[in-house]
């Protein structure tokens, strides 16, 4: 059987195949780039209808990353997906707080989801910098309330947010209501998402630079 072993002729044929199921449908050149990650990653051109861009998205993460802003994520395998080697050359770093011991006792004690306390836990450290949340609704309700105080108090909200969140419980709502708040995201509206999604989403922003 033949078949293709070369990594960069493989990624060449699959993004030839996904313009060819994208068909003409146009979006701008770099959210299309996004669109198509999602797609490659995900092996599931449906995808592509339930990603939402904001206008200010990717100027701002382009922005934020280019400065070597901090990647805050809510899990880790979120951080495990965003390339370490781009991160490192833009003077960046990839934060994620939920396995620290303080965190893990709280969800212990207090019977919340440790990856909603590791967010509380980096309040201090949002603003102005890039959040992603890729796998639990409770982190990104979290987020915009935290938000919701920032503004309050004149504080500086974060660049970006990517939320990616997956599930039957409170997912599609968290997006929903993030899709409301007037600051710039990426989204994958619905119960689908996950981890990989909003890393390929991070990695897609950082080879465009």
């Amino acid at each position: 059987m033949d078949f293709l072993t070369d990594p960069r002729v493989i990624e060449a044929r699959s993004m030839e195949i996904i313009d060819g199921l994208l068909g003409g449908t146009t979006w701008p050149e770099k959210e299309r780039s996004i669109i198509k990650r999602i797609v490659h990653t995900t092996g599931d051109a449906g995808y592509a209808r339930l990603v939402e861009v904001h206008p200010r998205a990717i100027d701002a993460a382009l922005s934020a990353l280019g400065a070597g802003k901090k990647i805050i994520a809510d899990v880790q395998m979120v951080k495990a997906g965003i390339s370490p080697r781009k991160v490192a050359e833009l003077g960046s770093e990839v934060v994620c707080a939920i396995d620290e011991p303080v965190v893990v006792r709280e969800a212990e004690k207090t019977g919340l989801t440790r990856a909603m306390l590791a967010i509380r836990r980096l309040a201090g450290a949002i603003s102005g910098n890039i959040v992603v949340i890729g796998n639990a609704p409770t982190a990104l309700f979290e987020l915009m309330r935290l938000i919701e105080e920032a503004r309050k108090a004149g504080q500086p909200e974060p660049a970006v947010v990517i939320a990616t969140p997956v599930g039957f419980v409170g997912a599609e709502e968290a997006k929903r209501l993030l899709a409301q708040m007037d600051l710039p995201y990426i989204t994958v509206h619905g119960t689908r998402g996950g981890s990989t999604i909003a890393a390929c989403i991070i990695n897609a922003l950082l080879y465009m630079l």
